[in-house]
């Protein structure tokens, strides 16, 4: 295989959200899909060590980003954007919150976007993201995209994970993943995931709410996802998976398994 991949990632997007934001482009979605609404995260449920796992394969025991403080990593590990662009791939990531700047290092990338408009998970600064997110497919195409909205995080910490408003911002999530797969290049698979739950305004501790996930991987460079993976997928899976998708062995350092 040698797809090129775009993964987006809201943040705090529980999976039963995905039924409960009443957006009917979920359902449309699925249906294209390989996915589980049972997917594992890591402790500490908490967003940059969440991320990091991701990137990175390994638990944050061995990373060592266990709040949202980024801490160098004592023996450094490779992460997705560094394998890839050892195998020649162009990466980008577009974000709506800072610290993702810290998730790769730096000559990883060929592209990074970050937006702070009306401020972190603001309805308005995820709009901008997506459309810069449209503008990357013209011209010099990256091979890899990771997309990051803040949104469904914000809102439950404001109200509540589950609340009216934060079921309208998995929607509002939903609308803009819309745009873009209708608007992905031929070539392209598209996974999309969360890096935790949350549980009244928090999140961070080690029950299902927080740590249950949805995965979903969408497009023909995934047909051959195994079943039987999918029911114990962990977030520590998605890098070897999506390395796998285009073509580029996992780094021997990751915990994680390709879920093919």
């Amino acid at each position: 295989m040698n797809r090129k991949v775009l993964l987006l990632l809201a943040d705090g997007m529980r999976p039963d959200s995905l039924p409960g934001c009443g957006n009917p482009y979920v359902d449309e979605f699925l249906r294209e899909s390989v996915y589980t609404m049972e997917g594992k995260t890591v402790m500490p449920s908490v967003t940059l060590p969440c991320h990091m796992s991701l990137f990175h394969s390994v638990a944050p025991d061995r990373h060592g980003v266990l709040t949202n403080t980024w801490t160098p990593q004592v023996r450094p590990i490779n992460g997705l954007c560094e394998v890839l662009q050892a195998a020649g791939k162009k990466c980008g990531l577009f974000y709506d919150w800072e610290y993702m700047r810290d998730v790769t290092r730096p000559g990883s990338l060929a592209r990074s976007c970050f937006y702070h408009g009306g401020g972190y998970g603001h309805a308005n600064t995820m709009v901008m993201t997506a459309q810069t997110v449209l503008k990357s497919f013209q011209g010099d195409a990256l091979d890899f995209l990771f997309v990051y909205f803040g949104l469904p995080d914000a809102v439950g910490h404001k109200t509540g994970f589950g609340s009216d408003d934060y079921m309208a911002a998995v929607g509002a999530v939903w609308d803009n993943i819309r745009l873009i797969k209708e608007a992905l290049p031929a070539g392209y698979d598209m996974v999309v995931t969360a890096d935790h739950g949350g549980h009244g305004r928090s999140h961070g501790e080690d029950c299902p709410e927080d740590m249950t996930i949805p995965i979903i991987f969408n497009g023909s460079g995934f047909g051959n996802i195994s079943a039987e993976k999918l029911k114990t997928a962990n977030i520590m899976d998605i890098a070897p998976t999506v390395a796998e998708a285009m073509g580029v062995d996992a780094d021997p350092d990751w915990e994680g398994v390709s879920l093919f």
